[in-house]
């Protein structure tokens, strides 16, 4: 648990002219203009303001080209609303300078609080460090930090360790007895990426343990940059290098997707088997179409949520948990047939 009493009495009266409120249960879209990498996540309705406007949060994103991310800054910009917040929302477009840039700007405008998906888990700490010095706290989305001495007031993601056992459990299912060689595909510039190979390792060396015969085999790990391009073309040059492999574990879906089209390309869907992550529209539908076998899936939306609730109490001076891990559940065939969001 964490405490620790707001200090910004007179900065609130200050922001209090930026803020916006919007009515709840409203969708909110979030778009990033051709000439300039922020938007703000509009306010809609028409509904009363109930809460006083407070000032500003700001959010740099990893990628606004990932609905995954979308989703978490549509989820706090509706929940801040309630508290008067305006959430001013940034698209880093994974670049740690551009972010660097973002939080300075935030830091300039006097955000009441500022997170980010890390665009590297090690190398934005030096900005990290200029909000600490400047009393903003710094939370973080999904993505840890893990820089030295930058100070996070409080992290909301998905329990990836355990949601890349689930991955592992999944791959030995779909490989069955026979076992085979598998392609990872990472991006390790982000812990939360990391932790989730860490666990499908864990569970695949659990399972090769003692095994004679049926193993299962990472041959290779690849960045594929948790982006469709890149995934397409690291896995283009793995089943070129070694074309016996039968499983893909891609760290999300985007990566998995591009993954998939190279298969797709090489006339070897029908011999390799992917399990991906996140649990995206696009992932679960995927699934139901028999691309992907299986996704541990996050929940972004809560992410979102709990971020903003998160920093509300901070603020007021309310205890909350400073690391909040949300767990994965393995989604398959027979949950996409079933779920009504999909075709």
């Amino acid at each position: 648990m964490f405490k620790r009493q707001r200090q910004w009495a007179s900065l609130a009266l200050f922001l209090a002219a930026l803020g916006c409120s919007r009515g709840s249960g409203v969708d909110v879209s979030v778009s990033v203009s051709s000439n300039s990498n922020t938007t703000t996540a509009p306010a809609h309705g028409g509904g009363e303001v109930s809460k006083k406007q407070q000032g500003i949060i700001g959010f740099s994103a990893l990628t606004l080209t990932n609905p995954f991310f979308k989703i978490i800054a549509e989820n706090m910009a509706e929940e801040a609303a309630k508290h008067g917040y305006e959430v001013i929302v940034d698209d880093a477009n994974r670049d740690v300078k551009t972010q660097s840039e973002q939080i300075d700007t935030y830091i300039t405008r006097g955000a009441a609080a500022i997170v980010i998906n890390p665009c590297d888990r090690l190398s934005i700490g030096p900005a990290i460090k200029k909000a600490n010095e400047a009393g903003i706290p710094v939370f973080t989305s999904d993505l840890q930090c893990v820089a030295e001495g930058a100070k996070i007031t409080g992290h909301v993601g998905t329990d990836n360790f355990g949601g890349g056992k689930l991955a592992g459990e999944a791959m030995i299912e779909v490989l069955g007895e026979a076992g085979g060689k598998v392609l990872v595909l990472h991006f390790e510039q982000a812990q939360s990426c990391v932790l989730r190979v860490d666990g499908f390792r864990e569970v695949i060396d659990a399972y090769n343990k003692d095994r004679e015969s049926g193993k299962i085999e990472i041959v290779a790990q690849l960045d594929g940059g948790g982006l469709r391009d890149e995934g397409f073309k690291a896995t283009s040059a793995a089943i070129q290098s070694d074309p016996d492999i039968t499983g893909i574990f891609a760290i999300n879906d985007p990566s998995a997707l591009g993954a998939y089209a190279a298969l797709e390309q090489a006339g070897k869907v029908s011999q390799v088997k992917i399990v991906a992550f996140d649990g995206q529209l696009d992932g679960k539908q995927a699934i139901k179409e028999g691309k992907i076998y299986a996704d541990p899936i996050q929940f972004p939306d809560r992410m979102g949520q709990i971020t903003v609730q998160n920093i509300v109490k901070y603020l007021n001076g309310e205890d909350f948990e400073q690391v909040t891990l949300i767990p994965t559940e393995l989604y398959r065939k027979s949950d996409a047939d079933k779920d009504p969001e999909l075709k």
